[in-house]
């Protein structure tokens, strides 16, 4: 497998791995991550696809940009897309990733082909009370104060959270991580709640006729898991759960999330 990183002229920092002749997977990371998070599950994609993975506006290596809305943040990879000169583009979000994913269909639909979501929240309605630790991290008062001082156990704990099964967290995820400042994670959370308070997502799914893969893990601690089932009303779509599995299924189950991703992507 080839994998090799450049910055773009967007600020946004790309890892492609696999052959550049390969049909082309954009995966999207979620809140405040950034693209090492999906490691795990690029070698069983790469051996099909040119795997792309961005760090979000803010997150990780990428640059910090004026505004962190949803379609603003799409807009700046499809920069990426254009620059690369692709169409077309398979695109997988994770968790608010999703969010950025159907921003991209619906401002360029011609740079989206398949799109699935993984553990992406349809609603606010289907949120869940968050884990202790996560709260600590993300309030606007304590949040502030303990951000800075995160430890690499602390970061661990918060994404362990975030699980059902026990996960391997790389020390590059843990690296990239702590590049976010507080600012720019408190703004991402606050411009996704607007966006999909704004239009829930399988409604924008429906209005734009795409059929999605929708994966749920059946333990999501984030989000009802039952709410996966509100992309029902999404014609053609495909809802599928893996068992067992909490909010971060490219950390608990990558090669069950790659077998389905693979299935759907023929």
């Amino acid at each position: 497998m080839t994998s090799y990183e450049r910055p773009t002229a967007q600020g946004l920092h790309l890892v492609q791995d696999g052959a550049k002749t390969a049909p082309p997977v954009l995966l999207i990371h979620g809140s405040g991550a950034a693209g090492s998070t999906w490691e795990p599950m690029v070698p069983g994609l790469a051996d099909r696809f040119r795997v792309l993975r961005v760090d979000l506006p803010g997150c990780g290596r990428s640059s910090a940009p004026a505004t962190y809305a949803v379609p603003d943040q799409a807009d700046r990879v499809a920069a990426v897309l254009d620059e690369l000169g692709l169409e077309g583009v398979a695109v997988v979000g994770h968790s608010s990733g999703g969010y950025v994913a159907t921003a991209l269909a619906e401002r360029r639909p011609e740079l989206v082909g398949p799109l699935a979501l993984i553990s992406t929240g349809p609603s606010m309605e289907a949120l869940l009370p968050q884990p202790a630790v996560v709260k600590l991290l993300s309030g606007a008062a304590v949040g502030a104060l303990v951000w800075p001082l995160r430890t690499d156990a602390m970061i661990r704990k918060g994404i362990a959270a975030m699980a059902a099964r026990p996960v391997a967290i790389s020390d590059e995820v843990i690296d990239d991580l702590r590049r976010t400042s507080f600012t720019a994670f408190r703004a991402i959370m606050r411009e996704n709640s607007d966006y999909i308070a704004e239009l829930s997502i399988p409604q924008r799914l429906a209005r734009l006729g795409r059929r999605p893969l929708v994966i749920f893990g059946d333990a999501d601690p984030r989000w009802d898991p039952e709410s996966a089932h509100d992309y029902d009303v999404v014609p053609g779509s495909r809802v599928a759960y893996l068992a067992g599995v909490g909010h971060v299924a490219m950390l608990e189950a990558p090669a069950e999330a790659t077998r389905l991703l693979l299935d759907f992507l023929g």
